[in-house]
């Protein structure tokens, strides 16, 4: 069975900011997160994952708001909402394959810096054959206390070569080196020009330059307070294609999606590749 892997970012991609509505919820004032706390950090040479990171236990520890427990995130993860058409996706882009092309599986990815016991919970998860996000450790008493994974930037390249490597699922838990070890093209388990990227951000550019450089696609997406962020990944030959965050059947989204899937089908039972390593 060969294999075609659609890979997603989450927040501002699948559903609106996952973060943000989290601390909302909790009720810290998002502008003054961002700007005045997670913001001079920036500006002390922090990376912007392990920044947001170290803040919310901050605010966790403050006594300001009541402490952060995996209890509330993964409750907060289990009610999250989604853009237009995202909840459906998944089986309508599987049945399309299967129905169309023979001995061809499509397997979705989530690869996020994000929250990754939020993302877990949500309802759409199970349609993921691995997530990555960052993650807490917690306490005695369940209360956040210390980045345990930061997924940030080319960190999110690392798990391209886990799937294209088949180094998924429970298995490869706790097993940090696998992925450097060497195989063969021919004993990949998805090469990276069977590989389609959907991103929306600046920590998704490392993703969209190595799948697009490897022969595969990478589709970027916005909503209207980012477009100008957005149209910048065209400009500078980032991503295949520009789309809102519309995955409803008959969209632009969707239909490139259709198409990128076709595109690769062909590919693969022409027996023809554009893998460069």
């Amino acid at each position: 069975m060969e294999k075609i892997a659609l890979i997603f970012d989450f927040d501002d991609t699948l559903a609106p900011d996952s973060t943000s509505s989290f601390l909302e919820s909790l009720g810290i004032d998002i502008q003054d997160f961002w700007k005045n706390k997670v913001g001079p950090l920036l500006a002390e040479d922090w990376d912007p994952i392990p920044a947001y990171l170290y803040m919310m236990i901050e605010e966790s520890n403050s006594g300001n708001i009541l402490p952060i427990t995996r209890e509330k995130i993964e409750e907060f993860g289990r009610n999250i909402a989604f853009h237009k058409g995202v909840p459906n996706l998944f089986k309508r882009l599987k049945d399309y394959l299967s129905e169309n092309y023979e001995n061809i599986e499509l397997d979705f990815y989530l690869i996020s810096s994000g929250i990754g016991d939020l993302l877990r919970q949500t309802k759409i998860a199970k349609n993921f054959t691995d997530i990555w996000a960052s993650d807490f450790t917690y306490d005695d008493d369940n209360h956040i206390k210390f980045p345990k994974k930061i997924v940030s930037f080319t960190d999110k390249t690392r798990y391209l070569f886990h799937i294209s490597k088949g180094l998924v699922g429970e298995k490869y838990r706790g097993k940090p080196f696998e992925v450097n070890k060497k195989i063969e093209a021919g004993k990949l388990a998805v090469r990276m020009d069977r590989m389609i990227f959907v991103g929306d951000g600046y920590t998704d550019i490392p993703c969209f330059s190595l799948i697009m450089k490897s022969g595969g696609y990478a589709f970027g997406v916005y909503n209207n307070e980012h477009r100008d962020r957005a149209w910048g990944f065209i400009d500078d030959r980032r991503v295949t294609n520009l789309h809102s965050a519309n995955f409803s059947n008959n969209s632009d989204l969707s239909n490139s999606l259709i198409m990128a899937l076709d595109s690769i089908a062909k590919r693969i039972k022409l027996g023809s590749s554009l893998y460069q390593g």
